[in-house]
């Protein structure tokens, strides 16, 4: 019979369906039993020494969660009225849960001193941080800041440092020239160098078998001088560093110098057999570069001028650019090629090999420029067939950056006001455009020539610009005015580091 009790048992132990006689209550049972409670709760008297708002807190559906020292944590009891949080961890679900239930405890009107730093000491241990500062939610991270030059006329509220329309001025660049001039009979040959700038404010400007001064100072045009036959013309000028002698290149194979301030010729050499398209000055030695293919070195001092050939190119010497350290020589040619040559040594001998040469263009190359405050660094323009600008840092021999402007480079100049790159273009663009170095990145196109740009010069004080183009003018464009506290200081600077010396022409 024993035995049979005991089946019976096992049986309804088994069977899912049927009570459990012995289990603890169900708690659908425990809230029906405390909402029975606590109602009854509620028509009782208030307690004495409590207040009635305090009574009415209180009344909640208390929970049997077993809490710090047995005390009953009140949970409420209307439905959805826990906060929703979108985001906490464990740890801060401990420590809310903390604070919550602590709420409910009597207020110590007299702590020792003592025992609150026990309580900061065993929290810092236990959490890592103290519990009276913990905070159930925290925004991590500042907030950014608004990008620079960004105006907001909301004006948000949220930026914890006010944040300036612009921390830098923006520089306006003319989109006009400064000033026009004429420039008739100009021959519009895009091999021809027939602009430079010397450091007197003198503008030299070639026009067919004539050059002509402009003073950028007073304004004045002189008539330098005329070639005899009217089927010759000028191929090329290129002013010494000084700014008192003028080198030009012939058609007739001839390098004439010039004394600015006497109006007279000092010497003609004749070296080459074709004619002269490119000059380029380092200190006493003056370099061209002809339709031959040859680059022919002058000592302009001694007797014997011609000291030195370079052979490389198979075709004109369209581009020729002393390094502003003298340490190398620049040449672009119609055979697509660039040379970079060593520096004229005294009492060495003919036949010196160039350091590099590169070959990446697809056109002819003229436009050359040499970086002022990097003087390794070496700029390269390529024709209607390459229309790429290129750097290249001659020291490794490696091409830096290629840009491709979608045009022919007829010239280059680097602006050392702002440190940027200004190159000259013909077809299809006709216009001249600035570069920020070394990104490359366009500041500032220059329209208003209706020809091919042929050659770009920059004044001394390197804030202006001169071009000549295919429609005969030369434009004079503002484009790197300085801030009056930069230009003095720039003033200071070359007044301090200005030379005495001078070399003689014989």
């Amino acid at each position: 019979m024993a035995q049979f009790g005991f089946d019976n048992d096992i049986h309804s132990i088994l069977k899912l369906d049927m009570p459990i006689t012995n289990a603890p209550m169900a708690r659908w049972q425990r809230k029906a039993s405390s909402s029975m409670s606590t109602s009854c709760a509620n028509t009782s008297a208030l307690s004495p020494g409590k207040s009635g708002n305090r009574s009415l807190s209180l009344s909640k559906t208390p929970s049997k969660t077993p809490g710090k020292n047995g005390k009953t944590q009140c949970t409420p009891s209307k439905a959805g009225g826990d906060r929703f949080i979108p985001t906490r961890n464990n740890k801060q679900m401990d420590v809310a849960s903390f604070l919550l239930s602590k709420e409910n405890e009597p207020m110590d009107t007299n702590p020792s001193a003592a025992t609150s730093e026990n309580q900061k000491a065993w929290s810092v241990t236990l959490n890592g941080y103290d519990i009276e500062e913990a905070k159930i939610l925290h925004l991590g991270g500042k907030p950014l800041n608004a990008p620079e030059g960004y105006q907001n006329n909301l004006k948000v509220l949220y930026s914890q440092i006010p944040t300036p329309v612009s921390t830098k001025k923006n520089r306006y660049i003319p989109s006009v020239p400064d000033r026009i001039l004429d420039a008739p009979e100009l021959r519009n040959d895009f091999y021809l160098n027939l602009l430079d700038w010397s450091s007197r404010n003198l503008l030299a400007v070639a026009l067919h078998n004539s050059v002509y001064l402009w003073d950028a100072t007073q304004g004045d045009i002189v008539l330098l001088m005329k070639m005899e036959r009217e089927e010759d013309y000028i191929c090329s000028v290129s002013w010494i560093k000084e700014g008192n002698f003028l080198a030009i290149g012939t058609s007739d194979c001839k390098v004439q110098l010039w004394d600015v301030e006497n109006q007279k010729r000092l010497r003609s050499m004749a070296s080459h057999t074709a004619r002269v398209g490119s000059l380029s000055w380092n200190n006493h030695i003056l370099s061209s570069g002809s339709r031959s293919g040859h680059i022919h070195h002058h000592d302009v001092r001694v007797a014997d001028h011609h000291i030195f050939t370079l052979s490389g190119h198979s075709q004109e010497v369209c581009g020729l650019e002393w390094s502003p350290d003298g340490r190398y020589l620049a040449s672009g040619g119609n055979d697509n090629l660039v040379y970079v040559w060593p520096g004229v040594q005294e009492g060495s001998g003919q036949g010196s090999n160039a350091v590099h040469g590169f070959n990446e263009h697809q056109g002819a190359v003229k436009a050359l420029a040499w970086c002022p405050w990097q003087p390794n660094i070496l700029a390269s323009g390529g024709g209607t067939s390459d229309r790429h600008i290129r750097i290249w840092n001659v020291t490794s021999g490696s091409c830096i950056s290629a840009l491709d402007t979608q045009s022919q480079v007829s010239s280059l100049k680097f602006a050392p006001n702002y440190k940027e790159l200004v190159s000259g273009h013909g077809y299809a663009h006709d216009n001249v455009v600035i570069w920020k170095y070394p990104s490359l990145t366009k500041v500032a196109e220059l329209n208003g020539h209706e020809g091919r740009v042929l050659n770009i010069t920059m004044s001394p004080d390197c804030s202006t610009i001169a071009t000549v183009a295919g429609d005969e003018t030369v434009r004079l464009w503002k484009s790197f005015e300085l801030d009056p506290v930069k230009k003095k200081a720039k003033e200071r600077m070359v007044k301090s580091t200005s030379s005495s010396i001078h070399q003689s022409i014989r």
